[in-house]
């Protein structure tokens, strides 16, 4: 999608800081990080929301990499939350489908 934030990061036209890619993932740290650490995972094919996602391979490989990352910046012993926010009342404010990592403090609940 030529007007989507994160497709223009995956076509490599806005560079993030990206921590992990490979050949169906994204992922890259957060401009306005909620925690210490708070990385955005996204499939590189436009996914608008959860409930576009359709089959589970996609979601397999996005929670994949996010186990991924998470052991890569030290997360993985202590632990750390991974969230999906759908659409206006969940919170989404980028249609493209992302996880959020978040590590790296005590994380409470509820989340708000």
């Amino acid at each position: 999608m030529s007007d989507c934030l994160f497709c223009k990061m995956v076509a490599g036209v806005i560079k993030p800081e990206v921590v992990f890619e490979d050949e169906n993932v994204l992922a890259f740290r957060d401009i306005n990080p909620q925690a210490p650490v708070h990385v955005l995972v996204i499939p590189k094919r436009h996914v608008a929301t959860l409930n576009d996602l359709g089959g589970h391979e996609m979601a397999g490989q996005l929670m994949l990499a996010a186990t991924t990352i998470a052991r890569q910046e030290g997360l993985a012993e202590d632990g750390y939350r991974v969230n999906i926010n759908c659409n206006k009342k969940g919170g989404q404010e980028v249609y493209h489908l992302h996880l959020h990592l978040l590590g790296g403090r005590q994380m409470t609940w509820p989340p708000g």
